[in-house]
Parts: structure tokens; sequence; C-alpha cells
């Protein structure tokens, strides 16, 4: 059986009398692309926030490639290949969108001089944002700096993808082609952890689903059976027929 290249090994995280996160347990191998849906207060994010190491845990641990990384911080696990987008997007105000995804390129991905910079003008293009290079960053729009929050977690070219909700907002035509952007990222065998409130753009997407409720995983696996589950219905919708 292959190994995980990112795992959350019983992970508890309390803020205050609330448990956040009670004991999750959560694989993600080589190229899967694995959906996290949930109601509002279930632990999402504050999971992807601990995977990324932008949060300590209480208790419990995360390893990556079989190696415990629990202690190290964000900036040395994107440096691992650990990149995240967040649910509101985190431009560096003050600078221009290329200059953004340049700091993902070269911070992050360790690119230098005209390799950084070729990269950074190949993600630009891939997710549609080369004709606002020069835009500074603070001026986008939403969706665009959700765009930009992708651009530059792409420019660390990373092995592991994590992904807080960048498909609200979008029209149609833009999640289709979000849709595809993520299968494509997956098929090049990046690992992509999502976040979305959108269930059917995961749907398309990924190959297993994990329900979170209450700071628990409360159903995984196939996304078309998961979402039949009684107990997703009832946390995630919040009615049952």
């Amino acid at each position: 059986m292959a190994a995980a290249v990112l795992a959350a090994v019983d992970v508890r995280k309390r803020f205050g009398a609330l448990a956040v996160l009670d004991g999750v347990n959560l694989s993600l191998m080589e190229g899967e692309a694995v959906g996290i849906v949930g109601p509002n207060g279930a632990g999402k994010t504050t999971l992807l926030n601990i995977l990324s190491g932008a949060l300590a845990p209480d208790s419990g641990g995360v390893d990556f490639r079989g190696r415990d990384v629990t202690s190290r911080g964000a900036a040395d696990r994107c440096k691992l290949g650990i990149a995240r987008t967040h649910q509101v997007p985190r431009p560096f105000v003050g600078m221009s969108v290329f200059e953004n995804v340049l700091v993902g390129a070269t911070a992050g991905g360790r690119r230098r001089g005209a390799e950084a910079y070729d990269l950074c003008l190949q993600v630009l293009d891939q997710t549609g944002l080369a004709h606002l290079a020069n835009r500074r960053a603070e001026s986008l729009g939403l969706l665009q700096r959700k765009r930009l929050e992708l651009a530059r977690a792409l420019a660390v070219e990373p092995s592991v993808l994590l992904l807080d909700e960048i498909g609200g907002g979008l029209t149609d035509a833009e999640t289709s082609a979000l849709v595809e952007l993520v299968a494509s990222l997956r098929d090049r065998g990046i690992a992509v952890l999502w976040i979305e409130h959108i269930v059917h753009l995961l749907m398309r997407v990924v190959s297993r689903l994990v329900c979170m409720d209450a700071g628990r995983i409360i159903a995984e696996g196939p996304p078309e059976i998961v979402v039949a589950q009684a107990a997703v219905i009832d946390a995630y919708l919040g009615v049952r027929s």
C-alpha cells in the first residue's frame, strides 16, 4: 500500500472550552484529490491551518512523506511543497499581481532569476491572470483575488495543494475552468485537499469525500456514497427526508 504524502494523526485542537478538532485522522495520497464538506464551524479550515503549519495542534501530529513535521512552521512546510489558499484572500498589498506570484516562486519554490520569471508567467497564464500581471494586488476584485491565491500557491510548485473554498462566487464558466484546472493538477501528480461548499464542484474532481461535523470526521469514502448518508444529510443540509 502506498504511503500517504500528507496525514493528520489524531489531531485535536481546542479554542477555550470549544473542541474544534476532536481526534481527526486523515491521509492524502500522491496524486489524489480529496474533498472536505461540512457545516460552518465543523473544523474544516482549522484542519487546513494545522496541516499547513499556520496553527499548532494541542495534541496529535502532521506527517509529510512519513516524516513528523508537526513542529515545523508554515514557511518550512511551504518549502517542502505544501501550499495552500485562504478562504478570505490575503494578497500582498503594495505589490503587483506578478510580484505576489514571484514571492511564491522564490520564497516558497526557491526558484531564481529567469527560471522564477518564466514560472510566474506560466502560472499567471494558467490561472487567467496574465493580463493583470502589472496591476496592484489590492485593486483586484474578490474573484480575481481568489485566482491570485491559487496562482501564488501554484508558483511554489507544490506536491500538496490545500484549497479553502476557492469556488464561491464564480460563474458557471469560471467554475468549469476551475474544475478543469484542479483536475489537471491532480493528473500531474499533485495531491489536492479541497474544502468547498459547492459540492457538485468537488464531485467532478475528487475520488474521496470527507464530511466533518463538530470537529470530527463523520463520513468518508466515494463521493456519491458519502452524500447519500443520513448523517451527512443531517449535518450538511440540516434536513433529512
